[in-house]
């Protein structure tokens, strides 16, 4: 985009040019400033070739590896109540950005929601820095047990953070999962292929993303004994049919742990 706007403000700096150079102009200093004008415009097109392209990388960088789960959860959220419908009264989720999908939960005066985010939050926004405030969104590392009893969440929702981690932490943390869940825990994943985190993220995240086809995650559910919630994936489809909506991460139903 910004060669193309330098390669137009060439073209039209050339009319100027030879204007000025096929006609006879009677004042020869409105030629001066004429010329000086349009000289003015080719060395800001310049500069601003030089630096706006490598902006425009990143931006175009940015959105090419900003594939969200998270954003996902927001919009199967009205799904998710109809899988869940009892079971949508104290949610816990975790993942990036939580603070966004608890404010989209509490919006719902019969849910009572919580938060653990993986990362270290940046830029937080008021609403945010308020959620933290009141302990309803901590930030803690998934890694290590969870600050929650057993089953003090009836669902628990996570995204955007299972893909960062190796086996050997999926092992800790996915029965942490279960184990504060009483009635649930979903899990969106992306589908192998997906780009995920951007290599100025990796200090970050510590990893790349792994993305993990739908077999793989049912081979590790089962030798974790996590079974799946057949009652809630099949409310789950039924639901997503009606309105022709096709998630774009993989969407995991387990029960918890008993």
């Amino acid at each position: 985009m910004s060669r193309r706007a330098v390669g137009s403000t060439r073209r039209n700096g050339s009319f100027p040019f030879s204007g000025a150079f096929n006609s006879k102009s009677k004042s020869s200093p409105l030629l001066s400033i004429g010329l000086v004008v349009v000289g003015a415009i080719l060395l800001i097109g310049y500069v601003y070739k030089g630096s706006g392209v490598r902006g425009g990388a990143n931006i175009v960088s940015r959105i090419e590896g900003d594939l969200s789960c998270t954003l996902e959860v927001h919009r199967a959220i009205p799904f998710l109540k109809k899988a869940y419908s009892g079971s949508m009264h104290k949610v816990l989720h975790i993942g990036p950005d939580t603070c966004s999908v608890v404010s989209a939960l509490l919006k719902d005066e019969e849910i009572e929601a919580w938060g653990v985010e993986p990362y270290e939050i940046e830029d937080a926004d008021r609403t945010c820095r308020s959620l933290v405030h009141k302990g309803i969104v901590r930030v803690a590392d998934i890694k290590f047990p969870l600050p929650y009893k057993a089953k003090s969440f009836s669902l628990v929702i996570v995204s955007d953070a299972l893909d960062y981690l190796s086996p050997k932490y999926l092992n800790r943390t996915l029965p942490e999962l279960a184990r504060v869940s009483s009635d649930g825990l979903v899990i969106f994943a992306g589908f192998p292929g997906q780009q995920k985190a951007k290599v100025s993220e990796l200090s970050k995240f510590g990893r790349p993303a792994k993305m993990r086809s739908s077999s793989w995650w049912i081979r590790y559910f089962v030798q974790t004994s996590l079974e799946e919630n057949e009652a809630a994936t099949k409310k789950f489809e039924q639901a997503t049919s009606k309105e022709s909506y096709q998630p774009s991460c993989q969407v995991f139903h387990l029960n918890s742990y008993h």
